[in-house]
């Protein structure tokens, strides 16, 4: 990103400049393995998750900074699997900027359109943009009811653990708490997190390989920090509709995503 891009503050109705994007094998396989992730899990489909971290830069590219944001919400749907190497159009709009005691939450709709129109991948995203004269208050506006309860059952599927190597491997510029302590400190954490879409691979790599989805509707909520040293599970509920990432010591819940929609690739 050129030190030269003028920043805009985000307003409601801003439009993203559309642009065309890709994920290469290449890449997917590069980003996966510092995750700990085997590529082969997804075969030669792009990992969704990848839009996530696609759609944040899009924004970047139109002029709104994501340095120091905090990922939130996120919606993420496949309406079909995406091949590697295949280019999408990406568009997106602000649907929405907030005041909460922390600063401002941005709401925006981003989505990925096919060589045909058709809509491939949506990625609705809400985030907060800290105020820093505010470091330490608290307040992000109003918290989403838990999807996974405490009386929840649930079924580990697989344990991870980060090391500040492997978050540093996957990082990219844009947003330096996920991997510079000083700007992480500043913001009013203990060492750098890793980004939502970071998380969400570890959540699409067990859901992939149970069965590779056609259709994948997910509401993803980042209820907790990652620390980039982290020692986290994959758990999903014994009624697959659910499926998180909770702390291995304390079974906190870190990331949670409700499975609103998911059928078999094979199905379609």
């Amino acid at each position: 990103m050129s030190r030269d891009m003028k920043w805009r503050e985000p307003e409601a109705g801003f439009e993203y400049e559309p642009d065309e994007v890709l994920v290469t094998p290449e890449y997917q396989h590069e980003k996966l393995r510092a995750c700990g992730i085997s590529p082969e899990i997804f075969g030669g489909c792009v990992d969704p998750s990848f839009y996530i971290g696609l759609g944040i830069h899009a924004g970047i590219r139109s002029g709104i900074s994501a340095e120091g944001n905090v990922n939130m919400l996120q919606s993420l749907v496949q309406y079909r699997p995406v091949a590697l190497g295949e280019s999408l159009r990406v568009c997106g709009v602000i649907t929405a900027v907030t005041p909460v005691p922390r600063g401002w939450t941005i709401d925006t709709d981003v989505w990925f359109e096919d060589a045909q129109g058709g809509r491939v991948i949506g990625a609705r995203r809400r985030s907060l943009k800290p105020d820093p004269s505010k470091t330490g208050t608290s307040g992000a506006g109003d918290r989403p009811q838990p999807v996974i309860e405490a009386e929840t059952k649930l079924q580990t599927l697989a344990r991870h653990r980060l090391t500040p190597e492997q978050v540093v491997a996957y990082s990219s510029e844009g947003n330096s708490i996920h991997y510079d302590m000083a700007a992480a400190n500043r913001a009013g954490f203990r060492a750098p997190l890793i980004g939502g879409g970071m998380g969400v691979h570890y959540l699409m790599a067990a859901l992939w390989s149970q069965d590779v989805p056609g259709l994948l509707d997910l509401d993803i909520f980042f209820r907790r920090p990652i620390f980039w040293d982290e020692t986290f599970e994959v758990a999903i509920s014994a009624e697959q509709d659910a499926i998180c990432l909770r702390q291995a010591d304390s079974g906190k819940v870190l990331t949670e995503a409700r499975i609103n929609a998911r059928s078999s690739a094979e199905a379609a």
